[in-house]
């Protein structure tokens, strides 16, 4: 209850102090933010931190469905399996570019 507490009390300092700056510095905010994210090395940088995460998840799930895979209830323990197999046969369905 105190963090939903707090994050409310967060939320509507943000509204009042976004509502003072105004619709003109809100869209100076926007457009700084949109400059950033398009900017090349951005883009880079980000895309190989998510690809580098994707890696970690993927090795990740290896290991713990090996170590707890036979320790698991029936159900679970056969949803493991299937996911284990989906990603021997596809290697990458997480989407990524190329760029």
């Amino acid at each position: 209850m105190r963090y939903r507490l707090t994050f409310i009390a967060g939320l509507a300092v943000g509204y009042v102090l976004g509502t003072r700056a105004g619709r003109e510095r809100y869209e100076q905010l926007r457009k700084s933010a949109r400059r950033i994210a398009q900017n090349p090395a951005v883009r880079n940088t980000a895309e190989s931190a998510a690809l580098g995460g994707r890696q970690a998840a993927s090795k990740a799930f290896a290991v713990v469905s090996d170590k707890v895979g036979d320790r698991l209830p029936g159900p679970v323990a056969e949803r493991v399996r299937s996911l284990r197999e989906q990603r021997a046969n596809d290697e990458d369905d997480w989407g990524t570019s190329n760029t």
